[in-house]
C-alpha cells in the first residue's frame, strides 16, 4: 500500500512532463496509411524505442515489410509474481479535411473550457498515443518510485493498426516465443462514459459473405420480358427475406448453437448503465430496437449475434430511368457472432439456406469475406477481477462489464498465435472524434489512466 501510495502520488507531480512527452509523440506525424509518411512512422518508432529504453527496459526497433514494430521487455526480477505484454499503436489516421480542424493536428494543444475542464487537442491524442502513453507513464513512476515493475512487462508497439497491421501476423508468427506471456494488455478501447471506467470482455466475431444470382444470359427489356422472365433481383429480395423471421431471429439453419446467454449477474450490470433504446438510437434519428424481440438494447449489440445486410446491386442505378431486367443481381452480407458459434459452420448454413431459395434455371455463387470467431474473456478471470477492482479504486465506482459489437482483430491474434487472452481497459470517450477533424483526450482520461494502469500493476502483482 505505501509503494502504491507513492507512485500515485509521483503521477501527479509527474503530470506536466507527462504531458510534455505526449507533446512529443503528437508532433510526429506518423500517418501509417500514406507511404509520403513513412519516415515519419520510422521516426516515431525510433522515438518510443529510445523512450523505453531511457527507463531501463531493453527496447528495439523491429523491421517488417510495412512499417516497424517495437519490442521491449523490462529486466526480469526473478522473482517477478506474473509477465504481461502490453499493446499499442503509435501509427495515426490522416488529418484531411485540414480545413475542418479548429487547432493544427499534429501541433498538441490543451483547451480549457468555459466550466474548467480540459482537454488535448491533436490528431492521435486518443487514438492511439494518449491511451499508449497513459500506460507508459503509469511504468514510468512505478520505476522511479520503487526501482523496477510490479511484474514482468512486455512491448509490442505497431505502426500499421490504422491501414489494417499487414505486418502484424506474420511479425507474431517469427516472434511469437518471444512475446508470450500470461496476459495480453490492450488499451485501444474506452471507458463507458467521463466517470465509469469500463473493462470490455466480449467482442463478436465476423462472418462475410457476397451472394451473386445469375438468371437471363443478358439484361432484358422489361415490356417484353416482364413477368415471363426470371427478375435476379426478385429471387435475391426472397431469399434476402427469408434470412429473419417476424420476431427478428436469424433463420440460418442451427445459427444459435454456441450463443451464450448471459448470467443475471452481467444482465443487471448492463441494466444499471440505464441506455435506453431511445438513448442509443435517437442521435440517429431512430427510435425503436429493430433486433431480436426481448433483447435490450445492450444485449442485441454486445452478445447476441446479428445477420445484416451491407448493400444490394442490381439493373440500372445511374440518373433517370431505364426500364430492364437485369440479368444478375448481388448482396453483401455480413454476420456478427458471439459465444462459440462456429464462422465455418454459420458460412455453409447460410449459403445452403440461400440455395433453396434459388429457382431451377437461375445460378449463385458465393464470395467469401473474412471469418473471425467472437472472442470473451471468462468472467471469473482473476485478471479481470483485479482489473476491475483496481479501477474501482481509482474512480470510486463499479468498473462496468461491456462488450463491443465490432472486432479488434489484434485480440484475436493474441489468442490465435499466442494462446494469450487479453485485457481491454482504456480511458476514450465517444465524442472524443477519433479518426475525424478535432481529435482530443480529456485530461481526466489522461491523467486518471495513467493512475488506473498503475494500480492495474500493482494488482496484477499481488
Amino acid at each position: 500500500m505505501a509503494a502504491m501510495d507513492g507512485v500515485l502520488d509521483r503521477i501527479d507531480a509527474n503530470l506536466p512532463t507527462s504531458l510534455d512527452r505526449l507533446f512529443e509523440l503528437l508532433r510526429i506525424e506518423s500517418i501509417s496509411t500514406d507511404p509520403a509518411y513513412s519516415g515519419q512512422c520510422h521516426a516515431a518508432a525510433d522515438w518510443m524505442a529510445a523512450y523505453l529504453t531511457g527507463l531501463g527496459i531493453s527496447s528495439s526497433v523491429r523491421q517488417t515489410d510495412g512499417q516497424p514494430m517495437v519490442v521491449g521487455h523490462s529486466t526480469p526480477g526473478g522473482s517477478a509474481p506474473g509477465h504481461v505484454l502490453f499493446y499499442g499503436h503509435y501509427d495515426v489516421q490522416p488529418v484531411d479535411p485540414l480545413e475542418l480542424w479548429d487547432t493544427e493536428p499534429f501541433d498538441p494543444k490543451i483547451i480549457t473550457r468555459a466550466d474548467g475542464s480540459k482537454c488535448i487537442a491533436a490528431r492521435g491524442a486518443a487514438d492511439d498515443k494518449g491511451q499508449l502513453m497513459t500506460f507508459v507513464e503509469a511504468c514510468r513512476a512505478w520505476i522511479e518510485e520503487t526501482g523496477g515493475l510490479p511484474v514482468d512487462v512486455s512491448f509490442l508497439l505497431e505502426g500499421e493498426e490504422e491501414s489494417g497491421s499487414p505486418s502484424l501476423q506474420p511479425f507474431l508468427e517469427a516472434n511469437g516465443e518471444e512475446l508470450k506471456a500470461d496476459v495480453a494488455l490492450v488499451c485501444d478501447t474506452g471507458m463507458w462514459n467521463a466517470k465509469t471506467p469500463a473493462i470490455t470482455t466480449m467482442l463478436r466475431g465476423l462472418v462475410g459473405e457476397e451472394i451473386y444470382v445469375t438468371a437471363a444470359d443478358i439484361d432484358l427489356h422489361s415490356g417484353m420480358f416482364g413477368g415471363a422472365a426470371r427478375n435476379p433481383l426478385h429471387v435475391l429480395a426472397t431469399a434476402l427475406a427469408a434470412l429473419h423471421d417476424d420476431t427478428g431471429r436469424v433463420m440460418v439453419p442451427d445459427f444459435y448453437d454456441g450463443v451464450v446467454e448471459m448470467s443475471d449477474d452481467v444482465l443487471a450490470n448492463w441494466q444499471s448503465l440505464g441506455l435506453s433504446a431511445v438513448d442509443f438510437l435517437g442521435s440517429i434519428g431512430l427510435r425503436d430496437l429493430a433486433g431480436e424481440q426481448g433483447r435490450t438494447t445492450l444485449e442485441q449489440i454486445w452478445s447476441r449475434p446479428t445477420c445484416e445486410v451491407n448493400g444490394v446491386i442490381g439493373g440500372y442505378t445511374g440518373d433517370g430511368f431505364k426500364t430492364v431486367i437485369p440479368a444478375m443481381a448481388s448482396a453483401k452480407i455480413s454476420f456478427r457472432l458471439v459465444g462459440n458459434q462456429d464462422p465455418h459452420a454459420i458460412r455453409a448454413n447460410f449459403r445452403e439456406l440461400i440455395k433453396r431459395h434459388i429457382p431451377d434455371d437461375c445460378q449463385v455463387e458465393f464470395k467469401e469475406h473474412g471469418t473471425a470467431p467472437a472472442l470473451q474473456l471468462p468472467l471469473d478471470s482473476p485478471t479481470l477481477v483485479k482489473g476491475r477492482k483496481a479501477l474501482e479504486a481509482e474512480w470510486g465506482v463499479p468498473a462496468a462489464v461491456i462488450g463491443c459489437g465490432g472486432s479488434i482483430p489484434i485480440v484475436g491474434e493474441f489468442k490465435r498465435f499466442l494462446g494469450m487472452d487479453s485485457l481491454l481497459v482504456g480511458f476514450g470517450l465517444d465524442d472524443d472524434r477519433v479518426h475525424s477533424p478535432n481529435e482530443k483526450y480529456e485530461m481526466t482520461s489522461f491523467h486518471g489512466g495513467i493512475r488506473s494502469w498503475a494500480r492495474i500493476l500493482g494488482e496484477l502483482a499481488g
